[in-house]
């Protein structure tokens, strides 16, 4: 006979998001089992660069655009968690720059004058100069500008282990998963012939919500992948840098994050502009060699012929938007005794929470006495992506 337990939310999807929503929902008093096919923060979130955003990336035009003002309020909101004085008790987990930066390489693009000249804008940045450059960029070739923004950028697989440590006795490792149904409503989930039963199913699987729909027979909400083609290097001359590198358009030409390896080494982590548009159309190699092209315009002052490459494909997922337009905030949709989302970005993670509970509020949801878990195989942690590449 299959093992039954019973709990009152049943979360699927062991990456930030449903990590920080079952902090949340076990903080508030409910019982809850996570599900992960495969290791907690394993597909999109150990991939993230782990930028705490403010919005300021998306104003680089001079307005505050919906994007931007639906996550001004998330750095503050995390200081807080990592003073232990938030909504999810995030101490431990290891900050890798208290800022992030703007960074122009040389004399400022005409259309980016109406940014530093919006008063809105202005108040989200400070120039720093000499020894309050970023590392990387303390040396006498730069002839640039740098700004220094209210965000932060934090060690992703320290996040994920504190959000895990949170979790107690809550994670199951489990891959087939079938609907359980009374009645014809969803009752709860049979995860490798366990039967669980809830009030609510969260999927919160990041890409993989879309097969999870088709195994429950749903065709919505659609999802979207926003591909990327992220560049990865290494180098003993390599300095801590996070930094948006500001270009002649709306979006950072390079956005660079530095990372830690095993041995005591730096990877710096490149997004922007750079892992969009063309860089999705190349190849590794000529990913790598427009990296290098772009590097040595920015930084040339950094000796990077000794530096080791890599390259990394990401589809980030997300709910479906005409146009592939990036939504502004995080996304839930409702069908009956399931909710499915996405948070869009890492930083948003609380803001999905915070979708859930309202939902679980609205629908008069609240914490049911339910029997201690048996102890359940529990998913391992992913390795970091620059470890497995780099490492």
């Amino acid at each position: 006979m299959s093992e039954s337990l019973s709990t009152d939310i049943l979360i699927v999807g062991g990456g930030i998001a449903g990590l920080w929503l079952n902090a949340r929902l076990r903080r508030a008093g409910f019982s809850t089992v996570l599900v992960e096919n495969t290791a907690l923060g394993g597909v999109q979130s150990m991939r993230s660069q782990g930028i705490i955003h403010g919005g300021t990336k998306y104003a680089l035009h001079g307005a505050l655009t919906g994007a931007s003002e639906a996550i001004a309020d998330m750095p503050a909101l995390w200081r807080d968690c990592l003073a232990g004085t938030g909504e999810v008790d995030l101490r431990g987990v290891r900050v890798l720059s208290d800022a992030h930066y703007l960074w122009s390489p040389g004399g400022l693009a005409g259309n980016l004058t109406s940014f530093f000249a919006s008063k809105a804008v202005r108040s989200r940045v400070a120039q720093v100069k000499g020894g309050d450059l970023p590392p990387a960029l303390q040396d006498k070739a730069f002839k640039g500008k740098a700004y220094r923004l209210t965000e932060l950028v934090l060690d992703v697989p320290s996040l994920i282990s504190r959000l895990a440590e949170l979790a107690g006795d809550s994670l199951l490792a489990g891959e087939r998963l079938e609907a359980l149904r009374d009645g014809g409503k969803l009752v709860g989930l049979r995860v490798d012939g366990r039967e669980i039963r809830a009030q609510r199913v969260v999927l919160s699987a990041g890409a993989g919500n879309e097969a999870l729909l088709r195994e429950l027979g749903l065709e919505r909400p659609e999802m979207q992948r926003r591909p990327l083609h992220m560049v990865l290097l290494t180098a003993p001359t390599l300095k801590p840098l996070y930094a948006h590198c500001l270009g002649g358009g709306p979006k950072p030409r390079v956005t660079v994050t530095t990372h830690p390896l095993s041995n005591g080494d730096w990877v710096w982590y490149l997004g922007g502009d750079i892992a969009e548009a063309s860089g999705v159309g190349r190849n590794e190699a000529e990913q790598i060699a427009e990296a290098q092209r772009e590097l040595h315009k920015l930084v040339p002052w950094i000796d990077l012929s000794a530096a080791r490459w890599a390259t990394l494909r990401v589809d980030r997922a997300e709910p479906s938007q005409n146009n592939l337009l990036r939504p502004d905030s995080a996304f839930l949709a409702e069908d009956d005794a399931l909710l499915v989302g996405w948070p869009t970005k890492l930083a948003l993670a609380p803001n999905f929470a915070d979708r859930v509970l309202e939902s679980l509020e609205k629908a008069g949801i609240s914490p049911q006495a339910t029997a201690a878990l048996p102890e359940l195989p529990r998913p391992a942690m992913a390795r970091p992506v620059w470890e497995e590449l780099l490492g």
